[in-house]
């Protein structure tokens, strides 16, 4: 079982930035593919980025590449989303989600193990 933690939402201006955190419980958390998903408001949930748990090995929806970056710090059981050059479309509830070795697929939801509760991201224009 692993828990997710979302953390570092907020409200900024277009063309700021942001960084979110998502902690996870437990000791295995090296062994996971993490992933990254958004749901703009009135919209379906979609995928945003994915670090894969066998490597520095990183995928990104077409609409964040050039702005956002994944990492992760297994030391510290933690993913990162670090956000620039925000736009107004991407304001949304954004997720992180665990998937256990996962190597292919990582942009599908069904892919994903668990969830994090999210946390709210608004940029203003």
């Amino acid at each position: 079982q692993v828990q997710l933690v979302e953390s570092g939402g907020g409200l900024v201006q277009a063309g700021g930035s942001l960084r979110l955190s998502c902690a996870a419980s437990g000791r295995t958390f090296s062994t996971y593919t993490m992933g990254w998903f958004r749901q703009p408001p009135g919209k379906e949930r979609e995928f945003v980025a994915a670090i894969r748990w066998s490597g520095p090995i990183t995928y990104y929806a077409d609409s964040v590449k050039g702005r956002f970056t994944i990492s992760r710090d297994n030391a510290k059981n933690t993913v990162y989303l670090q956000m620039n050059s925000l736009k107004p479309e991407d304001t949304a509830a954004y997720f992180c989600a665990a998937a256990f070795r996962l190597e292919s697929g990582m942009g599908r939801e069904a892919s994903y193990d668990y969830w994090g509760q999210g946390t709210q991201v608004t940029v203003s224009s």
